[in-house]
């Protein structure tokens, strides 16, 4: 399953976890009028399937209409590793403390469902593997038994 962001978070919320708000559009004007409901600054984030999209310009803070308008603008159509924006992500920006980076996939050798987590969010999650492997912990999940509580700390 190859889901959004946006998509990811709204699993996360219909099972009780909480997340920061957000709207998809792929039209910039509706995009001010999100922009405008939540109030001060907000994060404009490509919706698209790659990672890599801050370094690729795909995520921009914007304070203003126009700042909301213009980022939706640029954003929207552009090629992110050949894969093309069709929509974006409204959330209103967070006064965070630490970021975590959180992943599940397939790894294809197992052929189970592998959980990766990093203290070190917010970043190129392939440039913390070269720097500091250590910092990225995995735990393959047997698919005959699921996730078991005691896994999760």
């Amino acid at each position: 399953m190859d889901i959004h962001e946006y998509q990811a978070k709204e699993i996360l919320r219909a099972n009780g976890i909480p997340v920061p708000p957000g709207q998809v559009t792929d039209d910039p004007d509706i995009a001010v009028s999100l922009a405008e409901a939540y109030g001060g600054t907000v994060v404009v984030k490509a919706q698209v399937h790659s990672g890599g999209r801050g370094k690729a310009g795909g995520v921009k803070l914007a304070q203003t209409e126009r700042e909301v308008y213009e980022a939706a603008t640029n954003i929207i159509g552009m090629a992110i590793s050949g894969h093309r924006v069709n929509q974006i992500l409204i959330t209103p920006a967070e006064d965070i403390d630490t970021e975590a980076y959180l992943g599940i996939l397939i790894d294809r050798e197992s052929q189970s469902p592998v959980i990766i987590i990093c203290s070190e969010g917010g970043v190129d999650i392939e440039e913390v593997a070269e720097r500091s492997p250590e910092s990225i912990k995995k735990l393959v999940v047997d698919p005959r038994y699921g996730l078991f509580r005691h896994q999760a700390y």
